[in-house]
């Protein structure tokens, strides 16, 4: 089958598993309530899958290895800190908090500073190894985590409810002011990759072939990983941290699609992981009837790809 039938197939039921959460139970009483909490919902999932997948290859182009997510870089963790702050300061009935645009303006833009000041680092100075700067991004990572948790322990348990309901993805809680203000910055960056797809493709012949080919190394790196910085902050203050989902969905189309260019991982990636998504709360919400969620599935499927991948050795 030919990748463009492939990318129809996808599209296809994508759009089938979205009419199935729109449509079913409408009545001609009910529809304006359902329509107005349905699409969101169904919008939030197609912005969050687009954001992880296109920051997650992109992120692995860069750094050569189909193991790394944004998530090594410790987004994750410090968006579940910046919240737990949050509560721990000034409550969890404070302005920060209830306030929807405050709270994910707040998010982002710790996040993305974060990217830029541990960017900045690395590019401060010529021969800075990219792995150096993988390595502090997973420590910081784990710092943020132990001190989200030494927060928590000292928490009222109804203000640990607050911060709990932050740790793990939903799709039942979407904010729907924060999906329409999502969709304007997903399009500006990901119409940004995509121009960069050339580029990106000569990154498969590894760093000093890239030079010989003219192409501004440095540059296109930093520029990669500010943009996969943005998409990853905006999806996980959008719907909550999903540690494995990029690294399932970006080798399972890499599995698929068996091509180079990006300008069809990047497509084939957006539609694996809207198809991953909507199809997965489907079957959490019919077949489960809501007794687990959607990223605990995806974290153990995740986790049993990620050691499949390191025992067949198949890390390129």
């Amino acid at each position: 089958m030919s990748d463009t039938k492939k990318m129809w197939a996808m599209a296809i039921t994508a759009l089938v598993f979205a009419a199935l959460f729109i449509c079913i139970g409408l009545t001609a009483t009910n529809y304006g309530y359902f329509l107005s909490r349905r699409v969101p919902k169904v919008l939030a999932m197609v912005l969050a899958g687009i954001a992880v997948a296109q920051s997650s290859l992109v992120f692995q182009t860069i750094t050569h290895n189909r193991i790394l997510t944004p998530s090594i870089m410790g987004f994750d963790s410090l968006y579940v800190l910046t919240q737990t702050l949050l509560v721990a300061v000034f409550g969890g009935f404070s302005f920060f908090l209830i306030n929807t645009y405050i709270n994910f303006a707040i998010a982002v833009t710790v996040m993305v500073g974060f990217s830029l000041l541990l960017f900045g680092f690395y590019f401060g100075k010529d021969g800075r190894n990219l792995i150096v700067l993988l390595l502090i991004g997973l420590i910081l990572g784990q710092v943020f985590s132990s001190t989200a948790s030494f927060f928590t322990m000292l928490m009222d348990p109804n203000e640990f409810l607050v911060v709990q309901s932050k740790m793990f993805a939903s799709f039942n809680n979407i904010k729907i002011e924060l999906v329409y203000l999502c969709l304007p910055l997903l399009l500006i960056a990901s119409f940004l990759l995509y121009r960069m797809h050339r580029t990106l493709d000569v990154f498969w012949l590894d760093k000093d072939n890239a030079i010989s080919l003219g192409v501004d190394v440095q540059k296109t790196t930093r520029k990669a990983l500010i943009l996969s910085a943005v998409l990853i902050a905006m999806s996980t203050a959008l719907i909550g941290p999903v540690m494995f989902f990029g690294l399932l969905v970006t080798n399972l189309t890499r599995e698929l699609f068996r091509s180079y260019e990006h300008r069809v991982l990047l497509v084939g990636c957006s539609l694996m992981s809207i198809c991953t998504l909507l199809v997965g709360q489907w079957v959490v919400e019919n077949l489960f009837k809501f007794d687990t969620t959607l990223s605990v599935v995806v974290n153990f499927a995740g986790g049993l790809y990620f050691l499949w991948m390191l025992l067949k050795n198949r890390v390129v």
